[in-house]
């Protein structure tokens, strides 16, 4: 079973983009624990592709479509009380279901407010002293080790010290990763730690299953014959999967009903092959829309850090009512936000970290609007890597010297119909790209997607321009030493 958020989906096609993940799932032999958004949009500072309000949350529930409420990323809405937000926390509550937090640095009395609200989870903390003080609030910790935020070695002392306040989980996942496994490698690399074998099971199975009240996977008497199968415990390498009894994979290749089918069969479309949703409205740019002129003699930089979600507001000087470009040596890259729903003009800023020496790349995959956001070192190749996005409704892109590796995004921008092994064939080698145009980042398509989440410290970009998380508010590209 897999517990799962479908804002991203919601933030693009609404209630409607839920139910379309809802019925899609229905279609294969999976038990999906779906969660209602309780941020869409995730906050008021950017352009929203949709809505949803306590009202549609209620009905969600009601509907019995979804059981839990799915992160609260507006933690200062929680704070101060905000009608809206505290409406959909008071629903959650209302049918008795758990309500999942955001709360990245969040401490002291503002946190005990944010827990006191009902936020039962944190997934954001990089750091153990964080992690304790949430549980001591009553919250629970779930352990992130995606593909850009890894927080298991900061955290992994939690799992002896409080085994029944921790889950892991993953919280945005390369598909080629994913291939190569998920929560299961979590197992094998606490072992590694030394760390009790059940207390690392205990997270991984039983937290998650008591927690979100999930109807299936503890075999006891009655219960459905939902399990896997491992070669050992130190690896903890899937050698078959059983839901209902039924094997569905099978590592060594006997031949059993449906085997395989989770990996090997692409996603159809629901509602008789009318074709997959979406939602794209954006026009193409040209060079000028980009232009930058300098207001003041300093300007604010967006620092980006390897595996890490933060960012941090820098400082660089600038010549005074010029253009401002890229300075691939100081590795300053110019950043652009484009608004993927309606014709709109880019917002445009400058980062540091993703250390590209030529080119550009582009993705409709940008937390939590997911606008089209592009990075790169000239005009000519942001402006041709935004319109080929354009041209593809949606996707991830790279471009350099006349060349483009795109990954087409069929399903709202952000999926696609293709089967597993197809896509992460396809990643891989646009991160290979990125990495022969010079990005020194671990994962820089990750790393881009967050660029436009505002809900996460310290500067970040929506389409509508320079965000300061910190002040929550917007601020200036430049000012005055």
């Amino acid at each position: 079973a897999a517990v799962s958020d479908p804002h991203e989906i919601a933030n693009v096609l609404g209630v409607g983009g839920i139910e379309f993940m809802i019925d899609n799932s229905a279609q294969v032999p999976f038990n999906f624990i779906f969660g209602a958004p309780s941020c869409v949009p995730a906050t008021s500072f950017e352009t929203a592709g949709a809505s949803i309000t306590a009202d549609d949350i209620d009905k969600l529930f009601r509907n019995g479509k979804v059981t839990y409420l799915s992160e609260m990323m507006n933690f200062p809405g929680v704070i101060h009380h905000n009608p809206d937000v505290m409406a959909k926390i008071e629903v959650a509550r209302k049918y008795d279901k758990p309500a999942d937090g955001h709360a990245p640095g969040l401490s002291g009395e503002a946190l005990r407010q944010y827990a006191a609200a009902g936020i039962s989870t944190d997934h954001e903390c990089s750091a153990l002293e964080e992690a304790e003080e949430k549980i001591r609030l009553g919250m629970k910790i779930l352990i992130r080790e995606g593909s850009a935020a890894k927080n298991f070695d900061a955290l992994y002392p939690l799992i002896e010290k409080y085994p029944d306040r921790v889950m892991f989980c993953t919280d945005d996942f390369h598909p080629d990763d994913l291939l190569r496994g998920h929560i299961n490698t979590l197992l094998a690399k606490g072992i590694t730690k030394e760390l009790d074998l059940f207390s690392l099971l205990r997270a991984a199975t039983l937290n998650p299953v008591r927690h979100y009240r999930i109807d299936q996977g503890l075999l006891q008497t009655d219960d459905p014959a939902d399990f896997i199968v491992v070669d050992n415990l130190k690896y903890f390498t899937v050698l078959q999967s059983f839901l209902r009894g039924i094997c569905l994979y099978d590592r060594v290749g006997e031949e059993v009903d449906l085997a395989g089918i989770l990996r090997k069969d692409s996603p159809k479309a629901a509602g008789g092959g009318r074709g997959f949703p979406n939602r794209f409205g954006a026009s193409k740019i040209n060079v000028s829309d980009l232009q930058v002129i300098a207001a003041a003699s300093q300007m604010k930089l967006m620092q980006v850090f390897d595996g890490d979600l933060f960012t941090k507001q820098v400082f660089c000087d600038v010549q005074k009512f010029v253009p401002v470009t890229s300075d691939i040596d100081g590795d300053i890259l110019k950043i652009a936000v484009l608004n993927r729903y309606h014709p709109a003009k880019p917002a445009v800023a400058f980062v540091r970290g993703f250390g590209l020496k030529r080119g550009a790349l582009a993705s409709t995959v940008a937390h939590d609007s997911h606008h089209i956001v592009a990075v790169g070192c000239d005009d000519d190749s942001i402006v041709t890597v935004i319109n080929h996005i354009i041209d593809m409704k949606g996707g991830l892109a790279a471009y350099c010297d006349q060349q483009l590796i795109d990954l087409k995004l069929d399903i709202a921008g952000l999926m696609s119909s293709a089967s597993g092994e197809e896509v992460a064939q396809v990643y891989g080698q646009l991160n290979r790209a990125a990495s022969r145009m010079g990005s020194t980042l671990t994962s820089p398509f990750m790393a881009l997607s967050f660029m436009a989440l505002l809900v996460i410290p310290e500067l970040k970009l929506s389409d509508k321009g320079l965000f300061d998380v910190n002040r929550f508010g917007w601020t200036g590209l430049f000012t005055d030493a």
